[in-house]
């Protein structure tokens, strides 16, 4: 081991004692020499990780137009550019160019992900060195070097501890556990968990309370911390499932379209013997009519309501395609601490020798009350002597906030017994007063209690200790009874209180007495070490949130899978996960276990487990890839750096907004404000909503323009004179997209959204029924254009006339499917369904005003060679849009009365 070189990865340095860690740096306790620590980094480089490598701004503005989207929006803006319409050409670029520069910033922010890791470091460090000490920056530290932590300091490189006094280290952020974690110099086994490596401190955690020295076994880019930052740059981002069906729905519609214009070519020039000139222009008209060009800017619209909407109800969303991916999830991971909890530990259950009680209320909050059987229990002497104890032996301090919310500081469990104390009516300041503190003996992992010594002013003294329960048990002599008196203690009814509470998840700690004499003024071991009276053992956890248990279920009855992933102790993770819903009656997996299967076995297993513990960010990663590979839409939450390379791998990575590190922030897609569960379910909700509503727009936009697309067709093939020009099929394609398939947009969720399943990743945008569906009322719209059209013609009025009743035709026809559009297999039959969307009536009433304008406006007559219409003309088009308002509806109640909507759905 001595032969390894200084900061060699291999070491499994937690298995090491102190000294043989500090043989294998070649290293002593008093520090590196000056002039070692100088080779040293020359040979290992600055204590900084590595700077990710970027595309420079130009590349990166040029990537943004590499989106099968935009590409849609750039070919609608090249054909009504070769057609002269310079309106509809500006307003598409300009749709274009937003979209460019949004992607452009977007991912500017998503390179700050690693910018944040590297933040994490600290700046600055206490290091000896030839035996002094010697302030220096972070980035000189090296392997080998000793270093100095105190209460506040960041870990500045990763740490093999050597000495250790009361010392708590917060690793939320790296491991996921949600308290501090204590640490020791005694070391473990080589297949110890992070979280379980006591002996150890990590680079970018932070020290909450106690002193340390340790020595440096890794910087940079070896450290924890840097292996993190280095899996999130392997990541690879994953498409969004509307972006891969967009994509493929607009490969098949480009094919047709140009198949349908070749063919139409072909034949118009060699069966029908028309003038090549002529026949490109109808090629024109049936292109333009065919291609949804609106399609792409109200996808741009529907998405970004939808995060206006979502951002309503504190859900942030930093990337656009991210609103839709949400609705279309099948399993959301998320993380335990925090999130479906309150990361706010709470006293659940106090046990005396007498009685068990359940405490109601959760976090720092002194709301709750305590109960015996089910029955309120106001608290008494026994109780208050419990809470005294709790309030008393204690270095927290809970304070109110200008607005109302309890603060901690101090250490959680320490504030999980002063909101206890507080329910149960002690003040605190009068206690205080009642019975000031002599001494005390600070709580250290060696002896694994914290004890304190008190008199009142009459000069009684009084001894109060906490601690661990079977080091609390040995110093116990006897246990307080239920008429206040003391009794022999039961060493097996605690011990078996204890593996019940200890079964239910909760931390456990004993609280006991003793009386001290009046002139004692100093607090020794010797004092504790025997003739303590034990008053309780408590039963502490980080509850869960209750508007996450409703989300989980609301989650469930959707057809979404739940998983918890966290680095807590498995026991922990499956109580929290019974009380959210999460995994009951399945095993749990820890990450110990995950590790001992390959990816086929682990994919098999996936379906049967909803709680993972003790998972490393590796393993948050691989789970999420294997559910990715089974076929799943992945939502991952979380908080820490530890979380931030799933979270960039998920489908859609939601990170914390109040509690979360800037590294899961800048690696998700989705930021919630309020850190709660709650919050994801609304998401997802409002995520369904919006793909309902593109669907809407995709179901009403296909068949107006199938119907233009047929208009066209069937003129070329029986050789009948144009319905419709070029330019009044784009003036229609305007009209309907601007203002009528705009509306759609705005559609409100639909009732029962959430009892749907999700649906399937694999599904296309358009199923066989909906293909139908578009058929169907394609055929309607260009029937009523080419009927009336035809109509015209034969009583002899003029071709312009005839042209200018199939436009408002074809547009009476959109205006009545658009209220057929608002519900996909739902009738429309009732005042909900036909006035609920306000912005469907307005458009109506702006596509009527420009209609009018289209026929008797003379600029506009000019321009597309339309004339003025007859009563009897405009009552023949409203009955043609009437026409297909039933036909839709009738088709509707048989699809609804065949139960065929809920396999088309």
């Amino acid at each position: 081991m001595e032969n390894r070189l200084p900061g060699h990865t291999d070491h499994a340095w937690h298995q090491l004692t102190a000294q043989q860690a500090l043989e294998a740096q070649r290293s002593t306790p008093a520090g590196l020499a000056a002039h070692e620590a100088d080779e040293r980094l020359q040979r290992h480089g600055p204590n900084r990780l590595p700077p990710p490598k970027r595309r420079g701004p130009l590349l990166r503005l040029l990537y943004q137009f590499h989106n099968v989207l935009l590409y849609m929006m750039i070919g609608a803006a090249l054909i009504t550019a070769l057609l002269g319409h310079w309106v509809d050409t500006s307003v598409i670029l300009a749709a274009v160019l937003i979209n460019v520069i949004i992607g452009f910033i977007q991912e500017g922010k998503a390179e700050n992900a690693l910018d944040a890791i590297r933040n994490m470091l600290s700046p600055h460090a206490m290091v000896l060195r030839d035996g002094e000490r010697h302030e220096i920056d972070a980035e000189r530290l090296v392997p080998g070097d000793v270093v100095l932590l105190v209460s506040g300091d960041k870990v500045p490189a990763d740490l093999r501890l050597l000495s250790v006094k009361n010392l708590l280290v917060e690793e939320a952020a790296l491991t996921g556990e949600s308290v501090p974690v204590e640490k020791s110099v005694a070391h473990c086994n080589a297949d110890a968990a992070l979280g379980d490596r006591r002996c150890m401190a990590y680079s970018g955690t932070l020290v909450s309370s106690g002193q340390a020295t340790g020595l440096v076994v890794a910087t940079g880019a070896d450290t924890e911390l840097g292996r993190i930052g280095a899996m999130l740059q392997q990541v690879q981002a994953m498409s969004t499932p509307l972006l891969r069906q967009i994509e493929q729905f607009s490969r098949w519609l480009a094919v047709i379209i140009l198949i349908l214009a070749l063919a139409t070519f072909v034949l118009g020039i060699l069966w029908h013997g028309q003038n090549p000139g002529e026949m490109f222009m109808m090629v024109v008209a049936l292109t333009a009519s065919a291609i949804p060009e609106g399609l792409p800017a109200i996808m741009t619209v529907i998405l970004a309501l939808g995060v206006q909407r979502m951002a309503g109800h504190n859900a942030i969303v930093r990337r656009l395609p991210a609103v839709e991916t949400l609705g279309s999830v099948t399993v959301i991971c998320s993380d335990k601490t925090g999130t479906l909890t309150r990361n706010e530990m709470t006293v659940q259950r106090v046990v005396s020798a007498s009685r068990v009680l359940d405490v109601s209320g959760v976090g720092y909050a002194p709301e709750g009350a305590f109960h015996h059987d089910g029955k309120v229990l106001e608290p008494d002497s026994a109780l208050l002597e419990i809470a005294r104890a709790a309030q008393l032996c204690n270095d927290g301090r809970l304070q109110q906030d200008a607005a109302g919310h309890w603060q901690l500081h101090g250490d959680p469990t320490e504030g999980a017994l002063l909101t206890l104390a507080l329910k149960s009516g002690l003040d605190i300041h009068t206690l205080h007063a009642q019975l000031p503190r002599s001494d005390v003996i600070a709580f250290e992992s060696e002896h694994r209690f914290m004890a304190t010594l008190h008199h009142d002013h009459a000069g009684h003294g009084l001894i109060l200790l906490k601690g661990a329960p079977e080091r609390v048990l040995e110093m116990c002599a006897s246990q307080r009874s239920a008429d206040g008196g003391s009794s022999a203690l039961d060493a097996d009814y605690w011990r078996r209180q204890a593996t019940d509470l200890a079964a239910r998840g909760l931390r456990l700690l004993a609280l006991a007495s003793k009386p001290a004499a009046a002139d004692q003024r100093t607090l020794n071991f010797d004092d504790v070490e025997g003739g303590l009276t034990l008053l309780a053992l408590v039963g502490i956890i980080d509850p869960p949130r209750e508007e996450a248990i409703a989300a989980v279920a609301e989650c469930q009855r959707a057809g979404i899978r739940v998983k918890m992933i966290t680095g807590d102790h498995a026991e922990t993770a499956r109580a929290i996960g019974a009380q959210l819903g999460i995994g009951v009656g399945l095993p749990a997996l820890t990450g110990a276990e995950l590790e001992m299967l390959d990816d086929r076995r682990l994919r098999e297993v996936l379906p049967n487990v909803e709680v993972f513990a003790r998972a490393s960010p590796e393993h948050k990663l691989r789970l999420v890839q294997n559910m990715q590979d089974s076929g799943q839409v992945v939502a991952m939450t979380g908080d820490g750096v530890n979380d931030a390379p799933a979270l960039k791998r998920a489908d859609v990575g939601v990170a914390m907004g109040l509690k979360g590190t800037e590294a899961a922030k800048e690696a998700a897609e989705v930021v919630l404000a309020d850190d709660n569960f709650a919050t994801i379910a609304g998401a997802v909700r409002e995520g369904r909503a919006i793909y309902d509503n593109l669907k809407k727009f995709i179901l009403f936009a296909l068949p107006t323009n199938g119907g233009q697309s047929l208009i066209v067709i069937f003129a070329i093939l029986f050789q009948v004179v144009l319905p419709l020009t070029p330019a009044q099929v784009l003036w229609i394609n305007m009209v309907t997209s601007s203002t009528l398939g705009l509306a759609l947009a705005f559609e409100p969720t639909e009732r029962g959204l959430m009892n749907r399943a999700p649906r399937a990743p694999s599904e296309p945008l358009l199923s066989g029924f909906f293909i139908w569906r578009v058929v169907m009322v394609s055929v309607l719209i260009a029937g009523a254009g080419i009927g009336l059209f035809l109509w015209e013609l034969e009583r002899g009025n003029s071709l312009e006339s005839a042209r200018t009743v199939a436009v408002n035709a074809v547009v009476m026809c959109e205006m009545f499917y658009l209220l057929n559009s608002r519900s996909i297999f739902g009738s429309v039959l009732n005042r909900e369904a036909l006035l609920g969307n306000r912005a469907v009536l307005m458009t109506i009433a702006i596509c009527l005003v420009l209609q009018l304008l289209f026929t008797y406006a003379p600029p506009l007559q000019g321009v597309f060679g339309s004339v003025g219409m007859s009563l009897d003309e405009w009552l023949r088009v409203l009955l043609a849009g009437l026409a297909l308002f039933s036909v839709a509806e009738l088709e509707k109640w048989l699809v609804r009365r065949l139960g065929l909507h809920a396999r088309a759905a």
